[in-house]
């Protein structure tokens, strides 16, 4: 079987086992890559004759560890790359497609991971001043989006999926019917989300929360667009969407030092992913005592 006809089996696998569309694009992107370097070399078109050596061999290859810039790809990238072949082959093997698992001898490398992107506190209020500032009706969708993520930590996709019967403001609730692995969790909106969506919402009962043009939901692409343009107004920094997550969860932890309180408000299903918040500030705490 072709390398590539295999990887659409995955694929379909990933979608059916509720992987998000994050993880689903990313597996993709890796194995393409191989299959692109195994194709061009002429080493091997049919995954059946895949060896662990032609995976070490483009694990070590400049198109496994240079970006398309000539820079080297950080340590947390090419591990990506590497969880991703792993988790390709071992499907292939116990679907039966592959006798042998040739991913078996691939193992990470030990790496620090790199401290979330985050907005300073000063960036924050200076964006959320120049939206509230602004005038009209997307400039007033943007500003309820972006102060939902800073205040609540929400994924960008759980937001953009929220329909306004999801909201209770009475309860001061939304339901986040989207999130990561199937889940559906409920949120808890401050004072400040809350009185500025009950403005956004204006009257309306039904439709998108957060929409655009002919009523349909605005793309995480275009959200990211919108939060470059006002950043660049407000003289913030450049960040994703997805740094206003880290955003709360680091000025969260740093108000109440409570990391099951953080995996909860973010939804973790593992602390471990919440623990990169407090080496993070462990990390700052460090730095200021070694220039004490």
């Amino acid at each position: 079987m072709r390398i590539e006809d295999a990887l659409d089996r995955f694929l379909l696998q990933l979608e059916a086992d509720g992987r998000s569309a994050h993880s689903i694009r990313q597996y993709r992107r890796h194995v393409h890559q191989f299959a692109a370097w195994a194709a061009q070399g002429a080493t091997v078109a049919e995954v059946e004759c895949v060896r662990h050596e032609n995976l070490a061999r483009f694990l070590a290859a400049p198109e496994a560890l240079v970006r398309p810039d000539g820079r080297p790809k950080q340590p947390t990238s090419v591990n990506s790359l590497r969880s991703s072949l792993r988790g390709f082959f071992q499907y292939l093997h116990r679907a039966g497609l592959v006798k042998t698992d040739p991913s078996r001898m691939i193992r990470r490398a030990l790496c620090g991971e790199p401290p979330p992107r985050t907005l300073s506190e000063e960036d924050q209020e200076a964006l959320l001043a120049t939206l509230a500032q602004a005038t009209g009706a997307a400039a007033e969708r943007d500003h309820a989006l972006f102060l939902l993520l800073l205040r609540t930590g929400i994924r960008i996709s759980s937001a953009l999926a929220v329909e306004v019967g999801d909201v209770d403001l009475g309860r001061g609730e939304i339901m986040l019917r989207r999130c990561k692995a199937g889940q559906v969790q409920r949120i808890f909106l401050p004072p400040d989300v809350k009185e500025n969506l009950a403005k956004s919402l204006d009257g309306r009962d039904s439709g998108w929360l957060f929409q655009g043009r002919g009523g349909r939901p605005i793309t995480a692409r275009h959200a990211q667009r919108r939060l470059s343009y006002w950043l660049a107004k407000s003289g913030g920094k450049p960040i994703s969407p997805h740094g206003l997550r880290h955003s709360f969860a680091m000025g969260f932890y740093r108000r109440s030092r409570d990391l099951p309180l953080v995996q909860k408000a973010l939804g973790h299903r593992s602390i471990a992913s919440t623990m990169r918040y407090a080496r993070a500030l462990d990390d700052d705490l460090r730095a200021a005592m070694a220039s004490a």
